[in-house]
């Protein structure tokens, strides 16, 4: 059974009943968990309504960069972060590809949430985009969890280690292109990875142009095997090790 560990099965870019129809193409891949994170603050509803709905589908709650102007003591509640279907906080984190001239902002919704993760001793999903010094500085060890779709360096990658962190593999790792990715990920402790879709973007080769799904998260474990020289099957059960790891809350 492999986990894919960050679905958008709420984004904006899904239609209604599309979620219902990526989990049972899911389970018939071998995909028997999937962790819905939010990004919009619109999506807290929807993500716990489907966790709830489903056995097997958790969900982590927080507020991307994007939404700078967003209160998360409003959202990111006690009730929600107790709800046994939240297992952590996320995607939070910064995001200076489009919005440098946010910074400010962002490190301050960025701080706010790893505060409230800090006092509900939850882990996080970290974005990181082209902002790897502020994300070195701000995650001092305070807080653990998991650098999602992990694409930035390997220096990055060695600090976050010695942090405590877990790195993402997403389906950009099988991209072409993506030799680098590659290479940080041979680096990086077999111990310490976990594999996503971030679907519905980032679909994996041969998928790529389409919408991705959780199904589809097999391709990067395929990938990933082949760059830590272990069976699929081995990999299947480090992986889910992981993720329990990861997300203790997170039980069957």
């Amino acid at each position: 059974m492999f986990i894919d560990t960050h679905c958008h099965l709420t984004d904006r870019h899904c239609n209604d009943g599309d979620a219902d129809r990526a989990i049972a193409n899911a389970m018939a891949a071998g995909v028997g968990i999937m962790i819905c994170p939010t990004a919009d603050p619109n999506d807290i509803p929807g993500a716990l309504h489907i966790a709830h709905m489903h056995d097997n589908v958790f969900c982590t709650i927080g507020i991307h960069p994007e939404y700078i102007n967003t209160n998360p003591d409003d959202l990111l509640t006690d009730d929600i972060l107790n709800d046994p279907r939240v297992v952590g906080i996320g995607e939070i984190g910064l995001d200076y590809h489009y919005n440098a001239d946010t910074r400010m902002q962002q490190i301050e919704l960025f701080e706010r949430q790893l505060a409230i993760a800090k006092k509900c001793a939850l882990p996080v999903a970290i974005h990181t985009r082209e902002a790897e010094a502020d994300t070195a500085q701000i995650l001092n060890g305070d807080v653990c969890g998991v650098m999602h779709c992990y694409t930035s360096s390997w220096d990055l990658a060695k600090k976050m280690l010695d942090r405590g962190f877990m790195f993402s593999a997403s389906g950009i790792l099988t991209f072409k292109n993506s030799g680098d990715i590659r290479e940080t990920f041979s680096k990086i402790p077999i111990d310490r990875i976990v594999i996503e879709t971030d679907s519905p973007y980032c679909a994996p080769v041969p998928y790529r142009g389409k919408p991705c799904e959780p199904a589809m998260v097999i391709e990067t474990a395929r990938v990933l095997a082949d760059v830590k020289g272990v069976k699929l099957t081995e990999l299947e059960q480090i992986l889910t090790e992981n993720t329990h790891r990861l997300y203790p809350k997170m039980k069957l």
